[in-house]
């Protein structure tokens, strides 16, 4: 291994050291020495290449008995958690900044925008419109617990104390200690769910992120951004900038999911409130300990009255005020008698007192006081509000249209699904335009529609900040989202709601031009959006629908054409990608994913969702998130600074066969090869992931349906789980030796030198490429697959080989990841420990799959087995 990454190396190995000794103590030495001898025969294989230890390997795994099974999957997926926190803080450990791992994306970005000429007038208006919404959801890839979380977060917090040159042989001794306690409890606890999670629970996991790392990581970020923009542009960031802020799908995600309901969606909405309550509380009496000064300005004595410590004088009736916060709060949570005491409810009562705060100590001479802690809170008001996060409610687009078509019905007006586009529109703008209500109030809905009322009737009882969006999945119309206006109007909304339609489907996609202008054309519709719209590209769907390749350029036409239609129409968009980790659902590094999209496209900021585990890994931490929060944030600068290059029009021809060949050679094998989806069933786990506790959302829209009804995530987790990744590559290698073949390999190869959003892809490619293994695939056939199935899976591994060649060939590269030793080291140090889980899995589903009941003790083991792959991976989904 480079000397580069020799600190990661030893953390690693003192990590496994010490969860050896944890074995050893709950399970006795002949555990601990089958776990030695198997991670040791698979960094061989790993290492080496080594065949005949492959073999060996196989049949250590294949010889353990039924009890077994779940102390050694146990023991590799936390080997697999503990060196991911080893990767995770290697990034921002000292030794890595000492090599400069990766330079600091602001400074790097500053010193272009100097190199390129750029007006220091133009990056301060960039600055100061700086928006970057990240969006968190829960997924069913996240399947580790928030307990866990929680010390995997202590642990990163030993692994720093440890770095420390000066730390006394007593420190030293303690931390250790700690380290090995905190290995030890999460040895001794349940490592993932043993109930499917409710929708709160994943609403509570992601307060835990804001609360273990967001919370402390946004004042810090924008310390940081201040200091570099103070240092560039000779002035710093305006005391009420907020260029971050946060939203949730947690709990206002109905899509597909029966168990958000708006009683759900409601409680989601309170226990935020009481966390952020609760957090500012913190702060509150931290600040009240903290700013004991005499010295203040006149508006502050006023505040303060006679009091001899003004500060403390005006935030004690803020203490006060957040601590009846929590206790109404509380009791409408718990269904008590509410208490009739007045309560936070706008930031203003935040925002007001800690700014006449900051205002008087930088008067009266204490500005170093001033922009410590106070600054901070004062940040965090401006990012988390009152509400934590702001809660973005999805809902699938024929669920309104059932609303309006039973409305009808009722009313004797026919049947609006009958109805064409034209009349649902001028049906929905005449009640959009009236002033009498439309709803009867004799009327009793099916249980169903009553459903989308009532949620609807909750958003209105809320104010404006509570909510992100109204995001509509599986949008293909114009009355699709004047629908949703109409219902919101009819259940008392007095504000305007976000609509957002989400554009999934490669057709849909497609046609995004044509149905926002038809909105746009709209008189009444202009009006009402006061010339601010938000449109949601669907990465997943996509994806599935026709191949990454095929999708990928989709989507890129459909944001330039959406830029556009918007410009021509004067209307400001803002663009949400509905990403996830994984290539197939549009994942990829965030830095060159953003500067790989169309020109003008990051005008209107940032908005995007950050998904499942990639949560932790790019937000779990305070300092990992302020890197993120950086990479954005250069990316965002950069692409409206220094935009990318409009594509050549030989480059978007050649674009255009690409995606059509890789589409074709996509469904081919996806929907047109008989013998897919039973070898999609028994070559994956994917039946036995339907039975798992991972998510609170059912694995299917339709839980009757085929591959076709099965949702993204399950789709792209189960390939990833038997290693051969195929959503994530079918089709895009073909059709770039399609090309060479055709004769157009220089023309590939300048597109890979001069279009970001061209190498980015290929990028993408290798990374996937990377993660597969040929021979566990092949394992898991041999184990799974019957004999005539088995021919499909060889067809597909030899496409893989021929793919990985064709890209190496346009990029003129010997080996995969040749840019980029960083993340190929990081993939080779799991590899050790996610082949023997792979194995292990396969063994599993044998045995599970040839008894008529599946034992306990081997659906645990394979659901850690799950959980450690996906863990190995990284991003699954």
């Amino acid at each position: 291994m480079n000397e580069k990454y020799a600190p990661l190396k030893s953390n690693v190995r003192m990590l496994g050291h010490l969860l050896g000794n944890t074995i050893k103590e709950a399970h006795g030495d002949a555990i601990l020495e089958k776990v030695e001898k198997i991670r040791q025969l698979s960094k061989s294989v790993v290492r080496a290449g080594n065949e005949a230890d492959r073999v060996t390997l196989i049949e250590e795994i294949k010889s353990l008995p039924n009890e077994q099974l779940t102390p050694v999957a146990h023991a590799f997926n936390q080997f697999l958690n503990l060196t991911n926190i080893a990767d995770q803080y290697h990034t921002i450990s000292r030794s890595c900044e000492a090599d400069v791992c990766v330079p600091d994306p602001i400074d790097a970005l500053f010193s272009k925008l100097s190199q390129q000429e750029v007006r220091k007038l133009d990056t301060a208006e960039a600055v100061r419109d700086l928006n970057i919404e990240l969006v968190l959801t829960a997924h069913p890839t996240e399947i580790t617990r928030r307990t866990m979380i929680n010390k995997l977060v202590k642990i990163n917090e030993c692994l720093s104390k440890l770095e420390l040159n000066e730390l006394s042989t007593k420190e030293r001794k303690k931390t250790e200690r700690r380290l090995e306690q905190l290995i030890s409890q999460s040895w001794h606890s349940d490592v993932i769910r043993k109930q499917r999670p409710t929708p709160l629970d994943e609403a509570k996991w992601g307060f835990a992120v804001v609360e273990n790392s967001l919370w402390d990581a946004v004042p810090e970020f924008l310390r940081e951004l201040d200091e570099r923009v103070t240092g560039y542009l000779g002035e710093g960031l305006p005391i009420d900038a907020r260029p971050v802020h946060f939203s949730s799908w947690m709990g206002g995600d109905r899509d597909g999911n029966p168990f958000v309901t708006h009683t759900i969606t409601r409680e989601v909405m309170l226990l935020s409130r009481w966390k952020a309550a609760e957090l500012y509380l913190k702060d509150i009496q931290e600040l009240i300990s903290e700013l004991s000064m005499v010295k203040c300005n006149d508006e502050v004595r006023e505040l303060a009255g006679d009091a001899h410590e003004p500060y403390r004088a005006v935030l004690k009736p803020l203490r006060t005020l957040l601590v009846n916060t929590l206790e109404v709060l509380d009791a409408e949570i718990t269904h008590q008698e509410v208490p009739k005491k007045p309560i936070l409810e706008d930031v203003e009562q935040l925002w007001t007192p800690l700014m006449a705060c900051y205002k008087s100590l930088r008067e009266s001479g204490m500005c170093l006081i001033a922009d410590g802690s106070l600054l901070d809170t004062i940040r965090r008001v401006k990012a988390f509000g009152v509400h934590l996060v702001r809660l973005d409610i999805r809902q699938e687009s024929t669920r309104h249209s059932d609303v309006i078509s039973e409305l009808t019905r009722h009313l004797g007006l026919g049947d609006y699904d009958q109805w064409s586009e034209q009349d649902k529109i001028s049906f929905l703008i005449n009640e959009l335009s009236s002033k009498r209500p439309l709803l009867p109030r004799d009327w009793q809905p099916s249980p169903e529609v009553q459903e989308v009322l009532d949620t609807c009737r909750v958003i209105a009882s809320q104010s404006r900040e509570a909510f992100g969006a109204y995001v509509i999945s599986m949008a293909r119309t114009a009355s699709d989202v004047l629908a949703v206006h109409l219902i919101l109007q009819e259940c008392g909304c007095k504000f305007r709601m976000d609509v957002c339609p989400l554009f999934e489907t490669l057709e849909d996609l497609n046609n995004s031009e044509d149905v926002m202008k038809q909105l746009f054309d709209i008189d009444w519709y202009r009006g009402f959006i006061q010339n601010n719209q938000m449109v949601m590209i669907g990465y997943s769907d996509s994806a599935k629908d026709a191949g990454a390749m095929a999708a990928g350029w989709a989507q890129y036409r459909a944001m330039e054409a959406l830029v556009e239609v918007a410009d021509e129409a004067g209307i400001e968009l803002t663009l949400f990608h509905g990403r996830g980790g994984t290539i197939g659902r549009g994942g990829a590094p965030a830095h060159a994913a953003l500067l790989s999209q169309p020109p003008k496209s990051l005008k209107g900021g940032l908005r995007v969702t950050e998904q499942g585990e990639m949560i932790r890994f790019k937000l779990g931490l305070p300092e990992i998130a302020v890197n993120s929060f950086s990479l954005y944030a250069s990316a965002i600068l950069e692409a409206n600074l220094l935009p990318p290059p409009e594509p050549k029009q030989d480059w978007r021809d050649l674009m255009e066969v690409l995606s059509q060949v890789s589409c074709e050679a996509y469904r081919k094998i996806v929907r047109g090869e008989p013998d897919f989806v039973p070898y999609f069933r028994q070559a994956t786990p994917e039946l036995e992931l339907g039975k798992l506790p991972l998510g609170s959302r059912p694995a299917k829209r339709n839980p009757n349906g085929g591959v076709e009804s099965l949702r993204a995530i399950p789709w792209i987790f189960s390939w990833s789980q038997n290693r051969l990744l195929l959503p994530a590559w079918l089709g895009a290698g073909e059709a770039i030796q399609y090309s060479i073949d055709k004769g157009h390999q220089a023309l590939l190869e300048e597109m890979c030198r001069e279009w970001p959003f061209f190498s980015t892809r290929l990028g993408m490619l290798e990374m996937v490429y990377t993660k597969c293994n040929v021979e566990v695939s092949r394992y898991y056939d041999q184990q799974l697959v019957d004999v005539e199935l088995q021919p499909l899976g060889d067809k597909l591994r030899s496409q893989l080989q021929r793919d990985i060649t064709a890209v190496l060939n346009v990029e003129n590269n010997d080996h995969l990841m040749q840019s980029d030793p960083w993340g190929m080291e990081s993939i080779r140090l799991r590899n050790i420990y996610t082949e023997p889980l792979n194995i292990l899995q396969s063994e599993l589903l044998y045995r599970t799959r040839q008894s008529e009941e599946t034992e306990a003790e081997l659906e645990e083991a394979l659901m850690v087995t799950v959980a450690g792959i996906a863990a190995g991976m990284r991003n699954t989904g």
